[in-house]
């Protein structure tokens, strides 16, 4: 099992990463074309890539979609590729699983495949706003029971659309949004997350499409910049991925933000892997993706105790004392 998640960066060889001795290597998967989200089953035993291949506001039919299996080998690279037979897919943004249907954020649609065998089901068409050209997916979450959510970058709108009915209406046209990239639902609260391209601001989004911001950046201080993906562990944990910076960052139940890893090439709509405590990252600019794990949450240390690089994971956390009593072996 992979232990946790390091340092990564780009050097003359290609992607390269900084192991600590006590965790096992992680996965990194090649050869993709401008990675943008990357998604498991809620098994956790197949995984799936999307690849713009190409301008990603282009109607050029030739992104595709990798199929990986549950110990990240590639099981077909291009298990579903625009311009093949009865298959149209351009620029494949963000992804969700809804049991056996794979839902996919492509430019005026979002577009649905059967995850056997990568067939078509259905092409959901997402109207545009009045005053722009064309609708511009970028990412695509579900809510557990009945409902998807797809963000429109440039016009500053989130849709949701029923299942299995398709319908499809406007929950939020705001331009406080300010170009929502990543899309996640609470797996506590079932509330609506969403991440700012333009701000580096997280919302939370009511059911009835009311916005409230939950963290942004200080007036003399910039913690984010171009917020790209957003999702949540088992234990309620946010994950946010930072673009330009190149960062990961971690938001803890208590409301604390660390970096759990940095120098990045281009972090894009990461996932979590909930049934394998697993972080799912692509690198748009380095045509690769990455797998590694996630530390259990621990009891914590209070605030004004001093954190160490064990917190973070980098480093295996220093021995518990025996308890009183019990002769040391």
């Amino acid at each position: 099992m992979i232990h946790r998640l390091t340092h990564v960066f780009i050097g003359w060889a290609g992607l390269c990463l900084c192991v600590s001795p006590s965790a096992f290597a992680q996965i990194t998967v090649t050869d993709l074309q401008t990675p943008y989200s990357f998604v498991s089953s809620q098994s956790g035993k197949e995984y799936f890539i999307s690849s713009v291949n190409g301008d990603p506001e282009s109607p050029d039919n030739n992104g595709f979609i990798t199929k990986l299996d549950a110990n990240g080998k590639i099981i077909h690279l291009k298990f579903i590729q625009g311009g093949t037979p009865g298959v149209t897919l351009h620029a494949p943004k963000g992804m969700a699983l809804v049991d056996q249907t794979l839902y996919v954020a492509d430019l005026d649609h979002l577009r649905a495949f059967d995850i056997a065998n990568g067939k078509p089901i259905a092409a959901i068409v997402i109207p545009a706003k009045a005053v722009q050209a064309s609708t511009s997916l970028t990412d695509v979450a579900y809510d557990g029971t009945s409902l998807l959510y797809c963000s429109d970058q440039h016009a500053n709108r989130i849709y949701r659309v029923e299942l299995p009915s398709l319908k499809v209406s406007v929950l939020v046209d705001d331009p406080e949004l300010a170009g929502p990239t990543g899309l996640a639902v609470h797996p506590k609260s079932g509330r609506l997350i969403a991440v700012s391209w333009e701000k580096g601001k997280i919302f939370e989004i009511t059911p009835d499409g009311a916005i409230s911001e939950l963290f942004s950046n200080g007036f003399f201080s910039g913690r984010f910049t171009n917020l790209r993906g957003v999702d949540f562990d088992r234990w309620g944990n946010m994950y946010v991925s930072d673009f330009t910076r190149g960062k990961v960052w971690r938001m803890t139940w208590d409301k604390r933000f660390q970096v759990i890893a940095e120098y990045l090439p281009s972090p894009g709509d990461l996932g979590i892997d909930r049934t394998n405590n697993l972080i799912l990252v692509p690198y748009e600019f380095a045509h690769a993706a990455e797998m590694n794990g996630l530390e259990a949450p621990s009891d914590g240390k209070s605030k004004q105790e001093k954190r160490t690089l064990a917190d973070y994971g980098f480093i295996p956390p220093p021995p518990k004392p025996a308890a009183e009593g019990v002769p040391k072996k």
